[in-house]
């Protein structure tokens, strides 16, 4: 890296391959905020958080050669996958799956959608990450990573019925914080 043009993180990227520790380096500072973001939408704890960080950067890292760069984005995504299978194996290892099954009346209630569009991201991430941990898992493969039931069920070694349930109770939970939310910020305008 000693030309004077900023290198771009295909560049960085090779680099970093090739054992260039300063590469590494900055790879790393390019994605540590949003890779964190990402493993805290799973794992509520802080510490546990910087516990499934390292784990997920030695994965990155030991891992680097046999990643194939397909375009921008590809990088983020891969290293993505790698931090939310490092925190389902932190679940799965550290907690028990906090799981609810409803009963069938239950479920034969539509699912409420949270309207979030005008909640800060701060705050619905904070209460996202308040929900309890079996909701919280369920609902980001659903939501952000778009898993199906069967996959979340496979990913969890739960059934196809106890993810769709942990999902619509966290929706449900979701709706209710965003509900209290507004009630709180309307009444201090």
């Amino acid at each position: 890296m000693t030309n004077n043009a900023t290198p771009n993180e295909e560049q960085i990227l090779r680099l970093a391959q090739s054992g260039d520790t300063t590469a590494m380096k900055s790879l790393y500072c390019r994605h540590v905020r949003y890779l964190t973001a990402v493993c805290s939408r799973y794992i509520a704890l802080d510490d546990d958080v910087k516990d499934v960080m390292q784990e997920a950067f030695l994965r990155i890292f030991s891992s680097l050669r046999r990643f194939e760069y397909r375009g921008d984005g590809s990088f983020r995504a891969w290293m993505s996958r790698i931090v939310v299978n490092e925190s389902l194996k932190h679940i799965r290892r550290g907690q028990r799956l906090d799981t609810v099954e409803l009963k069938q009346e239950q479920m034969n209630t539509a699912d409420e959608e949270p309207q979030s569009e005008d909640i800060p991201a701060e705050i619905l991430h904070a209460m996202i990450r308040s929900l309890p941990s079996g909701y919280r898992t369920v609902f980001n493969l659903y939501v952000m990573e778009q898993k199906s039931h069967k996959e979340i069920a496979e990913l969890l070694d739960i059934s196809e019925s106890t993810s769709a349930s942990q999902l619509h109770r966290a929706k449900a939970l979701l709706a209710d914080k965003i509900k209290v939310y507004r009630t709180a910020n309307a009444a201090s305008r």
